[in-house]
């Protein structure tokens, strides 16, 4: 016997775990598309091998552009969040209370 309690926590647990798929899934299928991109340029010779050798080296490093620039964006967007900002300086004077 499921409660009303019981089922809406499993509805929010399933709802999760289809998001989390989802993104899964996405990551996946970029990293395969990336990867066949990457073997058709090396099969073709299109570009010369000696190039085409760096390419994962570019995708990791514009990837990790990217993730700066997420992160960035977050920050340039927290003051727009009121009550984020009331709880970050809530502790970051519980902090310096503890420090001394």
């Amino acid at each position: 016997m499921f409660s009303v309690f019981n089922t809406a926590k499993l509805a929010s647990y399933i709802n999760f775990v289809s998001r989390t798929m989802k993104h899964v899934v996405k990551i996946l299928s970029l990293l395969v598309a990336v990867s066949a991109f990457w073997i058709a340029l090396l099969q073709a010779a299109i570009i010369p091998r000696s190039h085409t050798w760096l390419l994962p080296i570019y995708f990791v490093v514009s990837l990790g552009c990217y993730g700066l620039l997420m992160v960035g964006i977050g920050l340039m967007q927290f003051p727009t969040c009121p009550r984020e900002a009331v709880l970050l300086q809530h502790d970051i004077a519980e902090a310096r209370l503890f420090k001394r």
